[in-house]
């Protein structure tokens, strides 16, 4: 049994890897998910998991959750719950994060606290983050985050997000490393409607994966959203519906090698815009 165990355990580090699967080099957020997995410059309450520093950029506290559905099997899902409350000082961030089955599963909690300085968002997130293996035990780890966004214009903004900076271990009883991964992103809106977002990330172990995410306001309150990854080859499309204190997002992704993925997010703001 310890053997199946250790299999699915090396199964489920391959498909983390290869198609961004764990909760530390997934994309949270069914919003960013559409736009081709984007994680530079989202400024709702999933920049906590994403980059920390668009937390500064939100207009008023919020609360979300979400729930991620990949390939069809269910060891590969994802649960979250995310906040954010505007304080005097900046912005304060929590996540709680669980991915996984019964053999193989990991969860992270964890704080961030953003604020923004001039045309510079930054913000910090330091998480606890278990890895649980059936038959072989549990390992946990501290990690450091760190990210931000610089508005050179109204319309144009660069940033960059870094998970996973100390390069925290597995566990301390092991010399494996959790991934740690760099992303510098781009961000214009030619018009008040549509947004165009490019992207690099690139994991120390992995080629860099290069992406390119829209976004289109039908109206207020109904938006459109499509993407494209490389390594592997990716494509992804989404719609978003926002009310003054509520908004659903959903996003379906198509792998060529390894099927679909369905993505839900539910927002909702605490104080009435």
């Amino acid at each position: 049994m310890k053997q199946l165990t250790f299999f699915c355990f090396l199964l489920c580090m391959h498909f983390s890897a290869k198609a961004q699967t764990d909760p530390l080099t997934q994309v949270h957020g069914a919003r960013s998910q559409g736009m081709g997995n984007l994680r530079v410059h989202g400024t709702d309450t999933w920049s906590y998991f994403n980059n920390p520093g668009g937390l500064a950029k939100l207009e008023s506290s919020a609360i979300s959750a979400g729930y991620d559905s990949r390939f069809g099997i269910k060891e590969l899902g994802t649960v979250d719950l995310v906040g954010a409350w505007k304080i005097k000082a900046g912005t304060l961030g929590f996540g709680v994060s669980r991915y996984g089955g019964k053999l193989f599963n990991q969860q992270s909690l964890g704080l961030a606290f953003a604020n923004k300085l001039g045309i510079v968002s930054i913000g910090g997130k330091l998480e606890w983050f278990q890895t649980q293996i059936e038959g072989f035990g549990s390992g946990n780890s501290l990690i450091f985050s760190l990210g931000g966004m610089a508005e050179l214009s109204p319309t144009f903004s660069i940033g960059a997000s870094i998970s996973n900076l100390n390069r925290s271990k597995i566990s301390k009883d092991s010399e494996t490393r959790l991934p740690t991964g760099v992303s510098l992103g781009l961000f214009y809106s030619p018009i008040s409607q549509f947004q165009i977002h490019l992207e690099v990330e690139k994991d120390i172990q992995i080629k860099p994966i290069v992406k390119a995410g829209l976004e289109y306001a039908l109206k207020d309150w109904i938006f459109l959203r499509t993407g494209i990854n490389s390594n592997p080859s990716r494509l992804f499309f989404g719609m978003g519906l926002k009310s003054n204190q509520f908004s659903l997002d959903y996003a379906y992704g198509q792998n060529q090698a390894l099927g679909s993925t369905n993505h839900l997010s539910l927002g909702f703001s605490l104080t009435e815009k």
